[in-house]
């Protein structure tokens, strides 16, 4: 009997602590949703994009360059 009613108790006992902790996961999850963070992945993904384009663009730069000097020795 004394068991049976402190199991009951123990019971009751951990209902407010699992709404607690419930409602904080709730909070913190809607404050991490207002934050404006990425994810390392996605950092990586732009770090590589960048790097491409740059490589690109000194392409395209030296591309020019050579255009450049071809025009000037035509003339």
């Amino acid at each position: 009997m004394i068991e049976t009613l402190l199991q009951s108790i123990l019971e009751q006992l951990d209902q407010p602590k699992k709404d607690l902790e419930h409602n904080l996961r709730a909070l913190l999850n809607e404050a991490v949703s207002k934050m404006d963070l990425v994810s390392k992945e996605e950092i990586d993904r732009q770090r590589t994009a960048l790097t491409h384009a740059n490589q690109r663009l000194e392409q395209l730069l030296a591309q020019v360059d050579m255009l450049e000097s071809e025009l000037k020795n035509k003339k």
